[in-house]
């Protein structure tokens, strides 16, 4: 079996030289990149299983990374791992809303990083959720095998966990999924989550759908679930 290839995009070289030795060890496939150009232009010639990305870089700064990873078909499904010294909630919401899949903050143990790619990695290999084949809810139609979304008819770019946020609630066929259920089954409880994690996935995940986002409802006090038919959706 081929490794997993991880591109690590950090500016302390001690620090990318510590993970990418961790991350070897741990049978992994790892690449270096010390400058955000230089990362950007790694993941786009030859797109990587996961990307661990500081946010503080010097050429590129690793939010705009982040967004040009996302925006580019070629790597809009890979896994983001966001390391940095910026640990407030309104740091990790913004890190959440740019596509980030998880996000550690330094000073962190190689132990911890280890475990949270395996997690992320994962949730990669199983992202088509449970069950197999395709789903369709009014205009959107899910493809768990391929994992692709298109809305009527045109393929929609999802991140790891929108895509599983949105199998999650078509599976669950009109049942309202608690926040705590929703990060079970799409996140893992064993990623970083905020109290505004779940809202902060949907609202992109509905930015994304355009008018296939009404399907998505918000249950006061609740959580979220997803229209059956059109007549519900309105």
């Amino acid at each position: 079996m081929a490794k997993k290839h991880i591109l690590v995009i950090e500016d302390e070289l001690d620090m990318a030289e510590l993970i990418a030795l961790r991350l070897k060890k741990e049978g992994y496939a790892v690449e270096v990149a010390n400058d955000g150009g230089d990362g950007l232009r790694l993941a786009q010639a030859s797109p990587p299983d996961l990307v661990i990305l500081d946010l503080m870089l010097p050429g590129m700064s690793g939010t705009d990374i982040a967004q040009k990873i996302r925006n580019d078909p070629r790597t809009a499904s890979v896994p983001i791992i966001m390391a940095t010294a910026k640990s407030e909630e309104s740091d990790v919401v913004v890190g959440l809303h740019l596509g980030a899949d998880d996000y550690v903050t330094k000073p962190f143990s190689m132990s911890v990083l280890a475990a949270r790619v395996a997690a992320v990695l994962r949730r990669s290999a199983g992202s088509g959720g449970n069950g197999k084949g395709t789903v369709k809810v009014g205009p959107i139609n899910i493809d768990r095998d391929r994992h692709e979304v298109a809305v009527d008819g045109k393929q929609v770019q999802l991140t790891l966990t929108e895509f599983r946020l949105l199998a999650a609630l078509a599976a669950a066929r009109g049942r309202v999924l608690s926040r705590n259920q929703l990060i079970d089954q799409a996140i893992g409880m064993d990623a970083v989550v905020t109290d505004r994690t779940i809202d902060v996935h949907l609202t992109s995940l509905r930015r994304k759908l355009g008018d296939g986002r009404k399907y998505l409802k918000t249950v006061r006090g609740v959580g979220y679930r997803m229209a059956v038919d059109a007549d519900e959706a309105d």
